[in-house]
């Protein structure tokens, strides 16, 4: 019988969880840094008003798409947990990098449904409402996002460093955008620091991915 570990793939289930939630995003954001954007939690109350009043349906699209998002970033916190504890890790690093992902998930979940409750008719009408969801959302989408999916890079960097199943310069990039996104908690006291959340977001998609690939089955 093949001694192989049986389960989804988890460098497949980390593309798809890229490509919904960058597709999610590219109903929010301008590449020519012109205006329709997504808000910046900078912008006054008037700026908000105006976005969410007059762009709610691609508001709708990207939570839509992030909210799908969530489920292969489930499953590969899932996949690469048992792969690892299959190839004998017996240390706490799985469960750590299981954790991860799964809050992750979660947040990412919160997040898009706040977004979906934004962009509900009538909502973005009331101001005060409207900035409560925003920050909320912001919130759980920001560092909600950056600091658990931290703990899920450590996981599979760690363990897979000290077990010698992965290229060493792909641990260090793990424990370097770990260590990132674990430092951007320190963004909701300090806003300046507030670039740590895409320096987590973006290099983690890229690492997810190669890291799904670089996992050995057995």
């Amino acid at each position: 019988m093949e001694n192989k570990h049986h389960g989804p793939h988890p460098g497949i289930l980390a593309i798809i969880f890229m490509l919904l939630f960058c597709t999610g995003l590219s109903f929010v954001i301008s590449l020519s840094g012109t205006p329709p954007y997504f808000p910046g939690p900078w912008e006054t109350q008037g700026v908000l008003e105006a976005y969410f009043q007059h762009y709610p349906h691609d508001v709708l699209r990207c939570a839509f798409f992030q909210f799908a998002s969530a489920v292969p970033l489930a499953l590969f916190a899932a996949a690469t947990s048992s792969r690892l504890r299959f190839l004998g890790n017996r240390s706490t690093g799985p469960f750590i990098a299981l954790a991860g992902g799964l809050l992750t998930a979660v947040n990412v979940i919160i997040s898009s449904l706040l977004l979906w409750t934004v962009a509900y008719p009538g909502v973005a009408d009331s101001g005060p409402v409207l900035r409560m969801l925003y920050y909320a959302d912001f919130a759980v989408g920001g560092v909600g996002y950056s600091v658990p999916l931290g703990l899920l890079i450590a996981g599979i960097a760690v363990s897979s460093g000290f077990m010698k199943i992965m290229p060493r310069w792909l641990v260090i990039a793990g424990v370097v955008i770990a260590a990132i996104g674990e430092s951007s908690c320190l963004s909701l006291v300090f806003p300046k620091l507030l670039p740590l959340i895409p320096l987590t977001r973006f290099p983690g998609f890229i690492w997810l991915i190669l890291a799904g690939f670089k996992l050995p089955r057995g």
